[in-house]
């Protein structure tokens, strides 16, 4: 294979090793200075015809992959992907939000926030299961929003994905610190660098994150047969641990501290702490973005994702209930609840094996999510919205060397500097945010293939999704307004919602059916998908939202002086939709060739 050849050094200028201004600005808009300044005249009509435009499966499972030059390696099984689901969601977030959660919000009734926020994550990977047999691409929701929806709404997704990946990767580092500080019988500051000068939330210096962060991610960089190997031995540990903690924790069951109210903050307790739990499922979307590298997508995905969030939530579900069952919610030590538990049932020694669990976790955490965040900046830059240097995949590991280190480079920064209350806002929200978006992305494919559907179907379809999105925006409004206990504005809403979705179900017609795995219920499960998710959007904070909009508008800016410039010239200089057979087929046969670069 050519490329091969030329990245192995037979090529001038073709190396992997290279670095060079045509490497990440090769688009004629960014020849000189004078080419942008003739692209940024252009803004306005290039911007309306970047928003106007939507990808097709095939160019995002077959053509882009042409930009990395190598293939990633089809060499995952549906277990493994069932151990990567479950390595990248069970880290730190059991051990660490159910007794804050049950001590201020839920109570002992903090099992039934878990199964809602379970559930709400169980219908977004329905969703993705479906979207990653269509669409078996590295760039996992940013592809299928790239299809479904179009390119500014891909560029969004791209941008929160992109942030979910530093933010959520510093703060699994950071908690990585201060439970080995718990480990070893320290404070949980203590193994990190205070440095008054700085401000309050950024002023604790945290090397060992940084270390940590760059020793998974190298291993990520070995290639994903290894270390899916790796997470599938470490998940073996994690759920041994598991079993400890249940076990245990049932055995000093005392259903008296389930009394006198298993409600004691009362409904609207219970979705407020499913929101801030909602943070422990996250990380399935991972899964999808390794269907470039699985044997079989069409069958392994579903299989994979499905199995491992379903067993997930049951477990969170009963870990839960144990903690609550051991300890009266109001004794439950918010910031050490499984350890303190363990203590006073006169187990003191138990508080290293949750700190190991909690450990494990974030480890295995770190390792699947460099792997997965990787996968999504590679096609990311296969699209040019971010320079195309960071999809090229290495030849000898078939891994997206160059994604990896900058994801884990700006985790890094990130991570010595931010406090976790600082990151974990930002993430939550951007996570609800694309799992929306998927959502909807997923009914617009059923119902909507250009230049089959006719208008007059597409003004029903989008009426009735129009009511759907509404009415789920206007009930999370509603519940977190001085309204909130009056029942009429709830079952108005919910009578708008059944309707669009009852709508959506008689009067549209689906215009397209699944190749291999379909999601049941159509379009009841994906509906309420979006109802769940900006539901739980809604449960946040303000500030959250503050930090949300300011990323969103930096993305914006971006997007405008430089992602539209480049994606605009990718699609007007190159054949990517006359192409699209022939890569499809180069593809499967594991030949990719790469595209040519434009003439100068």
């Amino acid at each position: 294979m050519a490329s091969a050849a030329a990245a192995e050094g037979g090529e001038q200028g073709r190396r992997y090793w290279r670095w060079s201004k045509a490497d990440f600005f090769p688009e004629p808009s960014f020849r000189s200075w004078r080419a942008y300044g003739g692209a940024l005249a252009a803004t306005v009509p290039r911007l309306r015809d970047r928003v106007a435009s939507r990808s097709t499966d095939a160019v995002e499972a077959g053509t882009l992959r042409a930009e990395s030059e190598n293939p990633l390696r089809r060499c995952l099984s549906w277990l493994d992907l069932a151990f990567l689901g479950f390595g990248s969601v069970v880290g730190s977030g059991v051990f660490v939000l159910t007794g804050q959660e049950a001590r201020f919000d839920a109570g002992p009734a903090i099992p039934l926030a878990y199964a809602a926020a379970g559930f709400s994550a169980l219908l977004s990977s329905f969703c993705y299961a479906e979207l990653a047999t269509e669409i078996p691409s590295a760039g996992g929701s940013f592809s299928y929003l790239r299809v479904e929806l179009g390119d500014l709404a891909a560029f969004l997704a791209a941008g929160n994905i992109l942030l979910e990946a530093v933010v959520g990767a510093a703060g699994l580092g950071r908690s990585w610190t201060s439970y080995l500080a718990a480990l070893i019988g320290r404070d949980s500051d203590a193994l990190r660098i205070h440095v008054p000068a700085l401000a309050d939330g950024f002023n604790m210096l945290d090397p060992i994150a940084v270390v940590v962060l760059i020793t998974t991610s190298s291993l990520a960089m070995s290639g994903a047969r290894l270390t899916s190997t790796v997470n599938s031995i470490a998940s073996v540990v994690g759920i041994a641990i598991i079993a400890f903690v249940l076990a245990v924790g049932f055995s000093h069951f005392h259903p008296a501290n389930l009394e006198p109210s298993f409600f004691p903050f009362g409904a609207a307790g219970v979705f407020r702490a499913a929101a801030v739990v909602y943070w422990s499922y996250t990380g399935f979307d991972m899964v999808a973005t390794m269907a470039e590298e699985t044997k079989n997508p069409g069958r392994d995905v579903p299989l994979g994702l499905i199995s491992s969030m379903s067993a997930i939530t049951l477990v969170y579900c009963a870990m839960s209930l144990a903690l609550v069952g051991m300890q009266r919610y109001s004794e439950i030590d918010a910031n050490a609840a499984y350890s303190v538990a363990f203590a006073a049932a006169g187990m003191k020694w138990a508080r290293y094996v949750v700190a190991l669990g909690a450990l494990k976790g974030m480890t295995s955490g770190l390792l699947v999510g460099a792997l997965g965040q990787a996968r999504y900046t590679t096609q990311i830059a296969r699209t040019h919205m971010i320079p195309p240097y960071f999809a090229l995949v290495h030849p000898r590991t078939g891994t997206p060397v160059y994604a990896t280190v900058a994801v884990t480079l700006g985790a890094a920064c990130v991570a010595l500097f931010s406090s976790l209350d600082v990151l974990a806002s930002v993430s939550s929200i951007s996570t609800l945010f694309i799992f929306a978006l998927v959502a909807v992305a997923l009914l617009v494919r059923r119902y909507y293939v250009a230049g089959t559907t006719s208008p007059a179907e597409l003004r029903t379809f989008l009426a009735f999704l129009a009511l759907v999105v509404l009415s789920s925006i206007g009930l999370s409004v509603y519940y977190n307004s001085s309204l909130a206990g009056r029942w009429p504005g709830y079952a108005a809403f919910g009578a708008v919602w059944v309707a669009g979705t009852a709508g959506m179900a008689m009067c549209a017609k689906q215009q397209r059916a699944p190749k291999v795995y379909g999601v049941p219920l159509m379009p009841w499960l994906p509906a309420m998908s979006v109802a769940t998710n900006l539901f739980l959007m809604g449960s946040l904070g303000s500030m959250a939202y503050l930090r949300f909009g300011i990323c969103t508008a930096a993305m914006l800016v971006y997007y405008v002086l430089f992602g539209v410039h480049a994606t605009y010239d990718v699609a007007h200089t190159r054949g990517e939709i006359a192409s699209a057979d022939a890569a499809v087929d180069s593809a499967e046969q594991g030949k990719i060739v790469p595209v040519s670069t434009p003439p100068s």
